[in-house]
């Protein structure tokens, strides 16, 4: 890396949305808004949840997660909504974690959605006034979800900027999704639910899925970084990625990590190839890689 691309791409990036007039400052590696809804809970006071929105957001944007010094401008934009669905006592919850996360394109003032997952698995106790402390080597229902997000998307945005970037961040999530699973919490289990943090990130450890990881850094950086200067090259560099999608979709059974892919991305797929030469086989390949959204494929074709 990374961490200089990284620097170089987002700098430029900002360049085009005229962002340097302010002094340059430090940061952490997060740029998180948080949300907290309770309002499906009833037959008590919850008002105390509020708190939680606070320090949820302090939890993510003031902590240092990696050794690298990323500036003001290179923080990760993201955003996290806990969604309580069930009081099982006063303080213990469960929850569904809603996801998103971004990065810049080069040369533009657009971003690109790199991640977006809804975590349905989480239970959880939270009492009034308890702060959410750091100790990545102890399991704990709350902190450990936020942990493993928090690697996971650093994971995701390193492999965009570097083919493979984001291992030691992953490998860091996997360790955190094997004390869960050792604990027997909910969520991390990688057998059953096709759709759990364990089975995610199993997944993207898996070398299977190499060729995924390394299409993240193709994607980002060969497609829509260089779409601007070179949109027919990078047409065709699309055109080929989603024809390796489909024969990865035809290689493996259970592809969570793949249908995350989809989810991100079909939109700005579709807006990529619609009513250009390849729109045929682009929508060829992904009917057949990325079936739930077949509807949507089929308006390139206009």
């Amino acid at each position: 890396m990374t961490s200089w691309t990284r620097k170089i791409l987002i700098l430029t990036s900002v360049a085009a949305m005229a962002a340097f007039s302010a002094p340059q400052l430090h940061a952490q590696e997060f740029n998180c808004s948080v949300g907290v809804n309770y309002r499906a809970l009833s037959g008590s006071d919850y008002t105390f949840l509020d708190e939680l929105e606070e320090r949820l957001f302090e939890y993510m944007n003031d902590r240092r997660w990696t050794e690298d010094r990323f500036d003001e401008e290179e923080r990760i934009d993201c955003s996290l909504q806990v969604v309580f669905t069930e009081a099982l006592t006063l303080t213990n919850f469960r929850a569904r974690l809603v996801l998103a996360m971004r990065r810049p394109i080069y040369g533009s003032a657009q971003q690109t959605q790199v991640l977006t997952l809804s975590d349905d698995e989480w239970a959880f106790e939270y009492s009034q006034g308890t702060p959410l402390i750091f100790q990545p080597d102890q399991y704990h229902p709350l902190t450990s979800v936020l942990n493993f997000y928090a690697y996971l998307m650093l994971g995701y945005d390193y492999d965009t900027f570097d083919s493979m970037g984001g291992q030691p961040h992953f490998d860091e999530a996997r360790r955190i999704a094997t004390l869960g699973s050792n604990q027997g919490a909910l969520g991390w289990s990688s057998l059953g639910s096709g759709q759990s943090r364990g089975e995610l990130i199993s997944q993207i450890m898996d070398p299977r899925f190499t060729s995924l990881r390394e299409i993240y850094f193709d994607y980002h950086f060969g497609v829509l970084d260089q779409f601007i200067e070179e949109p027919d090259e990078s047409r065709q560099t699309l055109l080929s990625i989603v024809q390796e999608l489909q024969a990865l979709r035809e290689d493996v059974t259970r592809a969570y990590y793949l249908d995350q892919f989809f989810a991100a991305k079909y939109l700005e797929m579709i807006r990529v190839f619609r009513g250009s030469s390849e729109a045929s086989q682009a929508f060829d390949a992904l009917s057949q890689s990325d079936p739930a959204h077949l509807s949507d494929y089929s308006t390139m074709m206009n």
